[in-house]
């Protein structure tokens, strides 16, 4: 991380970013590496960055190290916006809590990284309202706080007064979307250039969700010998009469004992499992999106085209100048 931190200016837009024992390093570093680094050289009044510790400093970071800043709750008063780092315990103290609800009420911008989205939701910032956050920690966030909608298919969500993040890297394009609002979006494609990131990432989390691979219990390895040899065929014709016959089952009992198995339709495995093929063509071959589409069984670009918007929220062209490996 730049060391060149801007010294306090009056006229500044004061970012403070707020950390609790248990805070990831890498998450709390997005904000600092953002809005903590002097780039007033780009032609705009740069930020008044504060790192505010929520409980008695130095604060452990979840790696075991400690982190010592000089601001504490107070840095919050006055804060144009205030960045909720996550962590990995789940009771906030009260002081906290308070410090976010009053800052919210003045007209400050509240945002969450990750996890960070539970704080904000303990403090009631977020009753009724729409947010995301780690999708591995989705469900939790919907059992502990059930009047929040949690939207498990995008990167980050602005509902104004309140934005929130999705897991890790996602806490950068939720900063520079930030940076872009105040700035314009020449200045924050100018701050991913520095930070050698992607100005703006299209799609959503689903793009890094892993599909749940069926489990290995006795009704499921009924079905494993037809689910790798419908695997090793996927570019031709997969109809369910043809995967229940390989089954040795009537298409209706193949159908019922399958969802019941995995969770979901043939159909719906079959689509997982093409989408995850041609992701694969997409990452390691040169092979052009309409022999991909023939080969994962999808038959045209359009129709692939179509599956990938619905399932990762890109285009299969975006999702491999995303995810391509270089040599």
């Amino acid at each position: 991380m730049n060391a060149n931190i801007r010294k306090n200016t009056a006229m500044s837009h004061i970012v403070a970013a707020l950390i609790l024992n248990g805070v990831p390093p890498f998450e709390m570093s997005v904000p600092c590496e953002v809005f903590g680094v002097d780039r007033s050289e780009l032609g705009v009044p740069w930020y008044e960055f504060r790192l505010c510790a929520g409980q008695p400093s130095p604060i452990r970071t979840s790696a075991g190290f400690t982190i010592d800043t000089p601001w504490g709750l107070e840095g919050l008063d006055g804060a144009d916006t205030v960045i909720v780092a996550p962590t990995d315990e789940r009771a906030y103290p009260a002081d906290v809590l308070d410090a976010l609800g009053k800052a919210h009420a003045r007209g400050a911008r509240i945002a969450s990284i990750c996890t960070g989205a539970f704080i904000v939701a303990a403090a009631g910032l977020v009753d009724g309202r729409r947010v995301t956050t780690h999708w591995m920690n989705a469900a939790e966030m919907e059992r502990l706080y059930p009047t929040v909608t949690v939207d498990r298919d995008v990167l980050y969500i602005d509902d104004g007064d309140i934005a929130t993040s999705a897991g890790t890297a996602s806490g950068i394009d939720l900063c520079l979307h930030l940076v872009r609002k105040d700035h314009g979006a020449a200045v924050a494609n100018a701050v991913a250039r520095r930070m050698v990131v992607p100005p703006h990432r299209e799609g959503g989390q689903a793009q890094f969700i892993e599909y749940p691979m069926v489990s290995a219990d006795d009704e499921d390895l009924l079905f494993d010998e037809t689910l790798e040899w419908a695997r090793r065929r996927l570019g031709e014709q997969l109809t369910i009469e043809r995967l229940a016959g390989r089954a040795a089952m009537s298409p209706r009992t193949f159908a019922r004992r399958f969802r019941r198995a995995t969770g979901n339709t043939p159909h719906q495995w079959l689509t997982a499992e093409r989408v995850r093929f041609a992701q694969g063509l997409l990452e390691t071959t040169d092979h052009s999106i309409d022999g991909i589409a023939i080969d994962s069984g999808f038959g045209t670009a359009a129709n692939m085209r179509q599956h990938f918007q619905h399932h990762l929220g890109v285009s299969p062209g975006r999702f491999r100048e995303t995810f391509r490996r270089s040599a």
